[in-house]
């Protein structure tokens, strides 16, 4: 299944998405079809979206979306459940966790305030599966004064990840940057035009190898 293809022949609920997001879904997602993934999405507009999610990735697949409107217990359906809670509400996304257990996917196109998308990804990210990834959407919104952005503002949430990719790569930073469990579990970070993704992975020792045989002198 095309994932743009079944957006652009959609006739169920409403899906409204940036055109660019798809190419970033597929590269990332792709993996998970056909698999028994637990994808979170937060936000769940008019529900259409975690209809295609179904579609996309199969009779496996376990979606659970959060809101904050009640109103969208209404898009519960075979394989899809919703919880009504707000993203900042730490203790709720608590219950969302013993409830469901580690999410493969999270992908956060929640209300795009900057301190709600950093306190998420802080409660949220540590929980993600070993092989899981964590994708953040519409942050051009991270450059908006009315969600918390501004360019270089601190508290951003691109200003944050920033700092992570020190995290990421702590182990080379000759201990200005101590290792931590974001280091640990971080296999890459991938940025795109208002979206970031974060992939976990398994890390093994590191060191560098040379092969082949050398030129004479």
């Amino acid at each position: 299944m095309n994932l743009w293809y079944d957006f652009l022949t959609n006739e169920q609920r409403s899906i409204h998405k940036w055109t660019h997001y798809f190419p970033i879904y597929e590269r990332h997602f792709d993996r998970f079809r056909n698999t028994d993934v637990i994808f979170m999405e937060i936000g769940c507009g008019e529900g259409g979206s975690l209809q295609m999610w179904k579609r996309y990735l199969g009779p496996y697949a376990r979606i659970i979306g959060i809101d904050i409107n009640p109103e969208c217990v209404a898009f519960a359906d075979d394989q899809i459940q919703i919880r009504i809670g707000h993203q900042a509400d730490r203790s709720f996304l608590a219950e969302m966790l013993s409830e469901f257990g580690s999410p493969d996917v999270v992908l956060d196109d929640g209300g795009h305030n900057m301190a709600d998308i950093t306190g998420t990804f802080e409660c949220l990210y540590p929980a993600v599966s070993r092989n899981g990834l964590y994708l953040v959407e519409d942050l051009h919104a991270a450059y908006w004064d009315e969600y918390g952005g501004g360019l270089h503002r601190q508290g951003s949430f691109l200003e944050f990840a920033k700092q992570l990719i020190d995290e990421l790569n702590a182990d080379h930073t000759r201990g200005a940057v101590q290792p931590t469990e974001f280091t640990r579990s971080t296999h890459s970070m991938h940025f795109y035009d208002s979206v970031a993704v974060f992939e976990k992975g398994r890390h093994l020792p590191k060191h560098d190898l040379k092969t082949g045989q050398s030129r004479p002198g």
